[in-house]
């Protein structure tokens, strides 16, 4: 039977196909002239990649785009990397969370990427090694990843655990090629043994910095980190550590911008702890990402699409990303005995639809939408929500955004040639920012971005932060991002490999140059400080920098 699916895919790589639905339609023939079933993609990939080995077939690029699985994940240049830690007490008491045994506070057992930790007994090490070949194996070729660690609050995690647990994740990614390699039945044993062993947090913080070199020049590299914390644990002390760990991204749990629905709902702080975290984020060069939860105890639409519209006229905000999180009722909650109590009311499917509609229509083009709906099974949602798809859905009836997740440029745009600069200014937590845009004509496509901040407002250091003083009073890129599909270091050229990324950051070089600014500094991944090498920048204190 294998020998007939070489053959079958043989015969299929010599038709002409355009489209998944041209690709469908061979399958069919394909199957029906073989006499096999039809093969799924992740079936083909595995048969595609030996012939390519045996030397049988050529390497297709617009094949390989053809059956790669949820070819999505990686369309906007990067292959995002969820993983968990392992269950601490949280320091909140919000109504919303529940709370299951074994399982991170606010999180279900059920969740997608819950599942995948629990089976990797959420061993950092191990949990990188599960996603990268799960990527591989549906076509993907993740060089590029984006770590996203979520779990709860990060900053109240024990610092040893913290510092142990990065270094697994870039150890995982490191080894990642070689691991693959051996056996099969070593292959579980021998990646528990490649892991990062606890012990001091002196050795743990060399052991990070051995392998975070290693990862400038690994095949795998990672190029973003993202945690997860609350606005009440940001301060200058652990925003340092989260640059000492490579941070490049931070989501926060901001909910609601309104003091008396946070209290109800036992947030535990306040607007201005938002707005303070929000400054100090910014100031630090990271991106900042929102969670939002439209629907909380006390709020109503109206007051959601006008909190929502704040957040981008009111100059203390100003989030680069959001993630809308709408309300919704599990067991093991609070808000779970208010509903069945009669308490609570969650929006009907039609309020949120309205709603979510409203939001989208304000948000600017410097801004990005990361999700509409979490990522929680229906058979755990008591009430609310139960639309998955609901970004797809609001697509299907027109709705229009500006975003940029909605703008970039995908698997279509594998050339450009018709593109402007265009340049979008905004008074953002005491500093001017800069969205410096690629995009087409007509405004549709981004191509690529940078974002450049120049902080105006002076500011007292603390003691933590005086070594990094020399940032608070210059220019800073918190972003440099171009589109398309994700293209490896080296790869053929498409829409990441055009030099977008040179021009854009010599557009912010120059914008901060007139302004009176003579030094540079970019927050960056630890897997592209070589490309910024490359430019005439170089690391100093976590960050790459360069001298007018």
């Amino acid at each position: 039977m294998i020998k007939i699916k070489y053959k079958a895919i043989q015969e299929l790589l010599k038709k002409s196909i355009k489209s998944r639905e041209d690709l469908m339609r061979e399958k069919r023939k394909i199957a029906k002239q073989f006499s096999v079933g039809i093969m799924d993609n992740s079936e083909m990939i595995r048969i595609y990649n030996k012939l390519i080995k045996q030397g049988k077939v050529k390497r297709s690029a617009d094949f390989e785009r053809l059956i790669r699985k949820r070819a999505v994940r990686t369309l906007s240049g990067i292959a995002p990397v969820a993983v968990l830690t392992k269950p601490y007490p949280c320091p909140g008491k919000c109504i919303y969370c529940p709370t299951e045994k074994d399982v991170p506070q606010s999180y279900l057992s059920n969740e997608p990427a819950v599942m995948r930790a629990i089976r990797c007994k959420y061993n950092p090490y191990i949990q990188v090694q599960d996603r990268l070949r799960a990527l591989v194996a549906n076509g993907h070729e993740p060089t590029k990843i984006e770590l996203i660690v979520i779990g709860g609050t990060w900053s109240y995690l024990p610092r040893r655990y913290k510092y142990w647990y990065i270094a697994n994740l870039f150890k995982g990614a490191n080894d990642y090629k070689a691991v693959i390699l051996r056996p099969k039945a070593e292959e579980s044993r021998g990646i528990r043994n490649g892991q990062v062993k606890t012990g001091s947090f002196a050795s743990l913080r060399m052991t990070l910095k051995s392998e975070q070199k290693r990862n400038e020049k690994a095949k795998y590299r990672i190029i973003g980190l993202t945690l997860e914390t609350r606005p009440d644990y940001i301060d200058d002390k652990e925003l340092i550590e989260m640059r000492e760990l490579g941070c490049t991204r931070v989501e926060i749990g901001v909910q609601a911008i309104d003091d008396k629905i946070l209290k109800i709902n036992k947030r535990g702080h306040g607007v201005k702890e938002v707005a303070d975290a929000t400054k100090l984020l910014k100031n630090y060069g990271f991106k900042v990402t929102y969670h939002i939860m439209p629907g909380l105890p006390g709020s109503t639409p109206a007051k959601d699409i006008k909190m929502f519209k704040q957040l981008f006229t009111d100059e203390r905000f100003q989030p680069d990303q959001i993630k809308f999180y709408p309300t919704v009722v599990t067991k093991g909650s609070l808000l779970y005995r208010w509903w069945k109590s009669g308490k609570y009311k969650p929006y009907s499917a039609k309020q949120l639809e309205s709603l979510i509609i409203k939001c989208k229509a304000a948000v600017p083009k410097y801004v990005r939408i990361i999700r509409l709906i979490r990522d929680i099974p229906g058979v755990s949602i008591i009430a609310g929500n139960k639309i998955t798809n609901l970004r797809q859905v609001l697509k299907d009836k027109g709705v229009k955004c500006n975003c940029i997740r909605c703008r970039e440029a995908r698997e279509k745009q594998l050339r450009i040639t018709n593109y402007e600069l265009r340049i979008i200014k905004y008074q953002a937590s005491g500093g001017k920012e800069y969205f410096i845009s690629y995009e087409s004509k007509d405004g549709k496509t981004l191509y690529g971005f940078c974002r450049l901040r120049l902080i105006e407002a002076k500011r007292e250091l603390s003691s933590e932060a005086s070594e990094l003083s020399s940032l608070f009073k210059g220019a800073i890129i918190r972003e440099l991002h171009v589109y398309g599909e994700l293209v490896s270091v080296g790869g053929n050229k498409r829409v990441q490999h055009v030099g977008l990324g040179k021009k854009l950051l010599k557009e912010a070089e120059q914008i901060a140059k007139k302004t009176g600014y003579q030094k540079i500094t970019i927050i960056s991944g630890i897997g592209v400080r070589g490309y910024y090498r490359k430019l005439g920048y170089r690391l100093n204190n976590t960050y790459m920098v360069k001298k007018e």
